[in-house]
């Protein structure tokens, strides 16, 4: 239905800023740009920018079926998204889980999802191991991410990886500042024997102003540490920038060329858009959001063209709005070439019902160290569409040189669509044992009030 010079393209649900009550919401389309539109009888009405730009919103949009959750932990009764567990109406499985082994940090960030920095005891292997079995009762093993706080502050995280490993999980990564991997090389060393597939390494840009104005202090040589002492023990690393517009918003080419220039240890880069949950320093403005579309046209813009918006694409299993991705290989020359093929992506599903584990597999495939992929690399030489000398010396140089750029918007209460949240394929176990969507499970009002995440006692 179409107003003036806006047009509604889209109804669904959201929350109130300020009681987390559950309200009705339009997606309005306002030329190129589409804003989240809802009002709380209560507390007013509230309109938030969500797209912004080229690749316009309807056409970044992929239809598919549901695929129920296999395990349903929770029934009905309150509806979404206040039974998370996960129950019926989630509309996808499980493809990544985040453990929360530590609610300590030693960074005290400005900006932080999970408010970390508090003094809670950690939870205790027997709590883990728990956790791990409540996973595969729920249709595990799934890749886990190791996350907090900061991870890296428990002595026995290799035991964490190792214990998991045990009961089948096959992919690890670590979500981590660095400040550890930087300065204790034995540590690094422990994690890799433990079976450590990959490093989510917090890394926000390539200059010393941009850690002082987003983490507090100056960190890049800790990064660059960081990253060699990974490179010594063949472990891969994936940068990861929260991206602040006046922040670091310029500086995407930059760190694409750090991460070319880091190869193969640098298997990637996942940008991730600042949400405003957890500690932030004000409540934003339309200003101080950057959209999907907005950080495809900066990689482009950024990298002189070597990769193109078109290189991008949508998700097929989360919901399509929810990020983007594309892969490469940086050939001899230096030329990026894009290796999806028109209209699929990196983890295309063949129905739905698949969806969540074909990420897995990528992943696991694409982010861990090259050492680490023989046996994929081999069963793509089966394929017959190219000459197999030729074909030969490409995914030799691929298994080296594979390059992932991707991003994941998440949602706040500001911005929140339950018909997004209902997609989610990221969860995190609560410590009362039931599986909560990410974006759920990090979401706080506009007075820090949290709607899973327990109110921990902090600094």
């Amino acid at each position: 239905m179409k107003i003036g010079h806006e047009e509604i393209i889209g109804e669904t649900e959201s929350l109130c800023p300020v009681c987390l009550d559950r309200i009705p919401a339009k997606r309005v389309a306002v030329r190129d740009n589409v804003y989240l539109d809802k009002t709380c009888s209560t507390h007013g009405h509230f309109r938030t920018i969500v797209w912004r730009g080229q690749p316009s919103y309807e056409s970044w949009h992929v239809s598919k079926p549901a695929a129920h959750p296999t395990i349903c932990a929770t029934g009905i009764r309150h509806g979404c998204p206040f039974d998370c567990g996960l129950c019926p109406e989630h509309r996808q499985n499980t493809c990544c889980v985040l453990l929360e082994v530590t609610d300590r940090c030693n960074l005290q960030c400005p900006v932080c999802f999970a408010s970390a920095g508090c003094i809670n005891s950690d939870p205790d292997m027997q709590t883990i191991g728990n956790w791990y079995r409540l996973l595969l009762d729920c249709g595990g093993p799934f890749n886990i991410q190791l996350s907090g706080g900061e991870p890296t502050l428990r002595d026995d995280l290799p035991d964490i990886i190792s214990l998991g490993r045990s009961l089948g999980f096959g992919f690890f990564q670590l979500n981590t500042n660095g400040l550890r991997l930087a300065e204790d090389t034995l540590y690094v060393r422990r994690l890799k024997k433990a079976g450590l597939s990959c490093v989510f390494l917090q890394f926000d840009g390539t200059t010393e102003m941009i850690y002082e104005k987003i983490r507090g202090k100056a960190l890049l040589g800790i990064k660059a540490s960081a990253i060699s002492h990974c490179m010594e023990n063949q472990l891969g690393v994936v940068l990861v920038p929260t991206l602040v517009p006046g922040v670091n918003t310029g500086d995407i080419g930059n760190i694409i060329e750090f991460a070319i220039g880091r190869m193969p240890t640098v298997r990637g880069v996942h940008f991730q858009p600042i949400s405003y949950f957890g500690r932030y320093p004000k409540a934003p403005v339309d200003s101080d959001r950057i959209t999907i579309p907005e950080v495809i046209t900066a990689i482009e813009r950024q990298t002189g063209g070597r990769t193109k918006i078109s290189d991008f694409r949508p998700p097929k299993a989360e919901n399509a709005h929810c990020s983007f991705n594309g892969s490469f290989v940086l050939m001899k020359n230096g030329e990026l070439m894009p290796t999806g093929r028109a209209g699929q992506s990196c983890c295309q599903p063949q129905g739905a019902a698949d969806g969540a584990r074909k990420s897995q597999l990528f992943v696991a495939r694409k982010w861990s160290a090259s050492s680490d992929k023989k046996e994929a690399t081999a069963a793509h030489r089966n394929s017959s569409f190219m000459n197999v000398t030729s074909l030969d010396a490409f995914l030799e140089r691929a298994e080296n040189y594979s390059l992932c750029i991707s991003g994941m918007a998440f949602q706040d209460v500001w911005n929140i669509d339950l018909e997004r949240l209902r997609e989610c394929f990221i969860h995190v176990v609560h410590p009362d044992n039931r599986i909560v969507p990410f974006c759920a499970y990090n979401l706080t009002g506009s007075d820090g009030r949290p709607l899973y995440r327990p109110q921990w006692r902090c600094h």
